[in-house]
Protein backbone atom coordinates (compact mmCIF):
# COMPACT_ATOMS: atom_id res chain seq x y z
CA UNK A 1 0.00 0.00 0.00
CA UNK A 2 1.29 3.65 -0.87
CA UNK A 3 1.33 5.48 1.87
CA UNK A 4 0.21 9.22 0.67
CA UNK A 5 2.85 11.71 2.00
CA UNK A 6 2.02 14.67 4.67
CA UNK A 7 1.44 17.39 2.65
CA UNK A 8 -0.40 16.20 0.26
CA UNK A 9 -3.11 14.53 3.65
CA UNK A 10 -2.84 17.93 4.64
CA UNK A 11 -3.44 19.86 1.46
CA UNK A 12 -6.53 17.32 1.08
CA UNK A 13 -7.65 18.55 4.30
CA UNK A 14 -6.70 21.90 4.86
CA UNK A 15 -10.48 23.64 3.55
CA UNK A 16 -12.01 21.27 6.00
CA UNK A 17 -9.91 21.78 9.09
CA UNK A 18 -9.88 26.08 8.06
CA UNK A 19 -13.29 25.54 8.52
CA UNK A 20 -14.11 23.68 11.73
CA UNK A 21 -11.57 25.89 12.95
CA UNK A 22 -13.48 28.74 12.43
CA UNK A 23 -16.97 27.10 13.80
CA UNK A 24 -14.93 26.60 16.89
CA UNK A 25 -13.45 30.56 17.14
CA UNK A 26 -16.42 31.73 16.60
CA UNK A 27 -18.51 29.59 18.81
CA UNK A 28 -15.95 30.39 21.33
CA UNK A 29 -16.78 34.22 20.97
CA UNK A 30 -20.25 34.08 21.19
CA UNK A 31 -20.18 32.66 24.33
CA UNK A 32 -17.46 34.79 25.69
CA UNK A 33 -19.45 37.42 24.19
CA UNK A 34 -22.46 36.71 25.57
CA UNK A 35 -20.37 36.17 29.17
CA UNK A 36 -19.80 39.50 29.31
CA UNK A 37 -23.18 40.89 28.43
CA UNK A 38 -24.95 38.52 31.03
CA UNK A 39 -23.69 36.32 34.16
CA UNK A 40 -21.34 33.73 34.33
CA UNK A 41 -21.53 30.58 32.79
CA UNK A 42 -23.98 27.81 34.80
CA UNK A 43 -21.72 24.89 36.27
CA UNK A 44 -23.01 22.44 33.20
CA UNK A 45 -21.81 24.79 30.66
CA UNK A 46 -18.65 25.79 32.87
CA UNK A 47 -17.28 22.30 33.03
CA UNK A 48 -18.37 21.99 29.01
CA UNK A 49 -16.09 24.86 28.25
CA UNK A 50 -13.45 23.46 30.42
CA UNK A 51 -13.18 20.48 28.29
CA UNK A 52 -13.20 22.07 25.36
CA UNK A 53 -9.65 24.35 26.68
CA UNK A 54 -8.65 20.74 27.22
CA UNK A 55 -9.27 19.73 24.24
CA UNK A 56 -7.52 22.82 22.65
CA UNK A 57 -4.35 22.42 24.49
CA UNK A 58 -4.17 18.57 23.73
CA UNK A 59 -4.84 19.58 19.67
CA UNK A 60 -1.74 22.30 20.06
CA UNK A 61 0.58 19.50 21.71
CA UNK A 62 2.96 17.51 19.43
CA UNK A 63 1.75 14.11 20.57
CA UNK A 64 1.14 11.39 18.44
CA UNK A 65 -2.24 10.08 19.88
CA UNK A 66 -4.52 13.44 19.85
CA UNK A 67 -7.47 12.31 18.26
CA UNK A 68 -7.59 9.14 20.60
CA UNK A 69 -7.02 11.26 23.85
CA UNK A 70 -10.03 14.25 22.93
CA UNK A 71 -11.85 11.39 22.08
CA UNK A 72 -11.47 10.09 26.08
CA UNK A 73 -11.97 13.90 27.19
CA UNK A 74 -15.62 13.80 25.58
CA UNK A 75 -16.21 10.09 26.49
CA UNK A 76 -17.98 8.48 29.54
CA UNK A 77 -16.21 6.23 31.37
CA UNK A 78 -16.45 3.12 30.99
CA UNK A 79 -18.85 1.09 33.82
CA UNK A 80 -18.80 -2.75 34.24
CA UNK A 81 -22.96 -2.41 34.49
CA UNK A 82 -23.86 0.14 32.31
CA UNK A 83 -26.36 -1.90 30.92
CA UNK A 84 -28.54 -2.88 34.39
CA UNK A 85 -27.69 1.08 35.08
CA UNK A 86 -29.60 2.45 31.73
CA UNK A 87 -32.09 -0.62 32.39
CA UNK A 88 -31.06 -2.01 29.10
CA UNK A 89 -32.28 -6.24 28.51
CA UNK A 90 -29.45 -8.66 26.81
Amino acid sequence: MNQRSGSVVFDESFLSVRAKLLEISATLDRVDRAVEANAPLDEAALEQRERVDHAIRLLLSERSDRAENIQLLFSRRYRPNWRSDMAIDD
